[in-house]
């Protein structure tokens, strides 16, 4: 992906502001579109957007290069994800979108609107019943078309690494039970 080519270079060049932005502008519209299938909410998926965007920006320079650029993003996404979901945070309220990045992932979010809303309904209908985690699980291996080695990446918990072949199983029932109930809504014969 030449995207993920020049933000390389630019950490390479030790030029961490010009990559996290060349990162949220060219890697933010399929990130905000993960947000907003596993949340399934337009307003958790552009807090949510924010939390991933700030955190990229300030994690950037620690990026140790032990996956793929993507994979670390998709992980950063991820962690915003639950962070959001934890009532703690929540309680303490929106937060300003006053930096630099939070006026990125605004851009992003803004001009990425208009794709999400021609989601079909009958997906979302099937969708609407599948825990954050399993969402996460499509989304990454089939939207994302990720590698089974960075989806485990991604939703490890730490200290808790996940098996790549758990999760290829896991995707295996999901996709069984998704299938069954697809042809119980009529959706396929």
């Amino acid at each position: 992906m030449p995207g993920e080519k020049r933000i390389e270079d630019l950490i390479a060049r030790g030029d961490t502001r010009g990559a996290a932005t060349e990162a949220i502008r060219s890697l933010g519209p399929r990130i905000l579109g993960y947000l907003h299938a596993i949340l399934r909410d337009e307003s958790d998926a552009g807090e949510a957007f924010s939390i991933f965007a700030e955190s990229l920006w300030r994690g950037l320079p620690g990026f140790r290069g032990e996956c793929a650029f993507r994979t670390w993003a998709y992980k950063l996404a991820w962690n915003s994800a639950l962070r959001l979901r934890d009532d703690a945070y929540r309680r303490r309220g929106r937060r300003l979108a006053s930096t630099e990045a939070s006026r990125l992932a605004e851009e992003v979010r803004t001009r990425s609107g208009v794709r999400r809303e021609r989601q079909s309904a009958a997906l979302e209908k099937l969708r609407a019943d599948l825990s954050p985690e399993e969402q996460s699980l499509l989304v990454l291996r089939i939207d994302q078309e990720l590698p089974w080695e960075d989806v485990a990446v991604i939703l490890s918990a730490p200290g808790e690494p996940i098996a790549p072949a758990m999760l290829r199983k896991r995707f295996e029932r999901l996709k069984e039970r998704l299938a069954r109930r697809a042809r119980e809504e009529g959706l396929v014969e």
